[in-house]
């Protein structure tokens, strides 16, 4: 007789005591994370602390750091960049609610840490981008490279002497490469 799986769903993984440890669900297995490290903290600070004061002097929409988005059920898959962005036209009117955003972010940033291999993080961006977010950009700090991900593109990748920008997803926002990794 076969023994049939049970997955977790995103109430389940929400459920789950803060013990400190970070968790993403992924066609409803339990994926856990080590801590990041300094370089990877900094440099999603940086891009966090950037877009944030933009995004907030404009109105333009709420960024967010470490927040849980569903972006496919049944299994679930709840995947938790390390700062995101959604629009304020895709914000609920009575401001955040419990729980996880069901929905895909607009903009996801990945920061690559030292125990991360690049097959699970370029299998994130597919993540992203095939459930609807528009752009995706992944930091390497070990590289000091940055890739801009968007759908039906080839990635682009940018160095120290390049300028990320928003593009049509936070219009007229940029941040020099090398800020990033400062």
């Amino acid at each position: 007789m076969a023994t049939q799986l049970r997955w977790m769903t995103a109430d389940e993984l929400l459920a789950m005591p803060n013990d400190g440890t970070r968790r993403e669900l992924v066609d409803g297995e339990l994926r856990e994370m080590s801590p990041a490290g300094e370089r990877h903290g900094d440099a999603a600070q940086n891009i966090n602390r950037s877009l944030d004061a933009y995004v907030h002097a404009r109105r333009l929409g709420r960024v967010r750091f470490e927040v849980g988005y569903v972006l496919e059920s049944d299994p679930d898959t709840v995947r938790s960049p390390d700062v995101s962005f959604v629009q304020a036209s895709r914000l609920s009117a009575g401001g955040p609610v419990p729980g996880y955003y069901r929905g895909a972010p607009d903009l996801a940033v990945e920061v690559v840490s030292p125990y991360d291999r690049y097959s699970d993080i370029w299998a994130k961006v597919r993540q992203y981008l095939a459930a609807g977010t528009p752009m995706v950009i992944v930091a390497d700090p070990d590289t000091r490279m940055v890739f801009v991900c968007r759908p039906d593109h080839d990635p682009v990748n940018l160095t120290e002497n390049d300028v990320l920008e928003g593009g049509d997803v936070v219009p007229g926002w940029t941040l020099p490469v090398r800020d990033i990794f400062a």
